[in-house]
């Protein structure tokens, strides 16, 4: 018996605006329906609840995986899985081994969720999850954002910093 050739090992690996256009697709109704049940504000609280615990387990899931332990390094190499499909567009301003700062000059999730209906809660649906993903990944790592494309601003502003003890 010979090996099938589309075995996941096979695949590329799905980036993760493909991921959130298929989990959005099927959090539409739900939402729609918690918010028609519970109105808008209990919903949204349900949502970024849930999407939350979600980014915190992935977080851990992808930290698992480190040989080494996690570092701002090995966090910034995760990049590329976010930004596949030119999903984002990046200028890094800073990179070293206690900080990483880069603005997100396109977002696609934005424009997706916009397309979608969405625009109202995509910051649950993608923004929301990235501090949460710091604490599940390592929670040595903080983030710092003041703005999102998501929301209005220009760009988002993305400011991440090592904060382990000494010793």
């Amino acid at each position: 018996m010979t090996e099938p050739t589309d075995t996941p090992a096979a695949k590329p690996a799905m980036g993760m605006l493909e991921r959130r256009g298929i989990e959005a697709a099927i959090l539409k109704p739900v939402y729609e329906e918690m918010a028609a049940r519970l109105g808008e504000a209990v919903a949204q609280e349900i949502l970024g609840a849930a999407i939350t615990r979600a980014a915190v387990e992935s977080a851990a899931a992808f930290a698992a995986t480190e040989p080494n332990g996690t570092s701002l390094k090995s966090f910034a190499d995760l990049q590329p899985l976010w930004t596949k499909d030119d999903a984002l567009r990046l200028e890094v301003l800073h990179q070293d081994e206690t900080r990483f700062d880069y603005n997100v000059t396109r977002c696609r999730y934005a424009e997706m969720y916009r397309e979608m209906g969405l625009g109202p809660i995509g910051h649950l649906l993608s923004c929301n999850r990235d501090a949460a993903f710091c604490t599940g990944y390592d929670p040595s790592i903080k983030m710092e954002r003041t703005q999102t494309i998501m929301q209005g601003a220009s760009h988002c502003d993305f400011r991440y910093r090592v904060d382990k003890p000494q010793g």
